[in-house]
């Protein structure tokens, strides 16, 4: 039902949920998604893949979002409304308007592997014109 919605042009967000505490950003992890946000932010779309942990002791047997707790899809939900607000400044048009399954999040990040491709792989692939 939104009208003029372009992607944000961000790499693909993706919340690993592990009872593990992560310290820093920087590492590779082995996750399996389980669902997603598809969100809008003013006019982008700026979707938020929900994955557990592999082998995680606490989320690793999790296959679906239909599966975490409630409480815990709440605060994901509300964190991800709010956190872009800063304090001081109007409110941002920000909304979930949809939570989606395993099956969309993996086709979501298809997608967003293919538009990596075209970004960058596709371009250095193609022979360069002679002069």
């Amino acid at each position: 039902g939104h009208k003029d919605i372009h992607g944000d042009g961000d790499p693909i967000d993706i919340c690993v949920l592990t009872e593990k505490v992560v310290s820093n950003g920087n590492l590779l992890v082995h996750a399996v998604p389980v669902g997603g946000f598809r969100m809008v932010d003013g006019n982008e779309a700026d979707d938020k893949i929900i994955a557990v942990l592999e082998s995680d002791l606490v989320y690793g047997e999790l296959q679906y979002i239909a599966q975490l707790p409630r409480p815990l899809l709440d605060r994901l939900k509300h964190y991800f409304l709010t956190y872009k607000q800063i304090p001081g400044e109007g409110k941002r048009s920000v909304e979930i308007a949809e939570v989606y399954d395993r099956q969309e999040a993996m086709e979501v990040i298809r997608r967003s592997m293919r538009d990596y491709d075209k970004l960058f792989v596709e371009p250095e692939a193609k022979p360069a014109k002679k002069s």
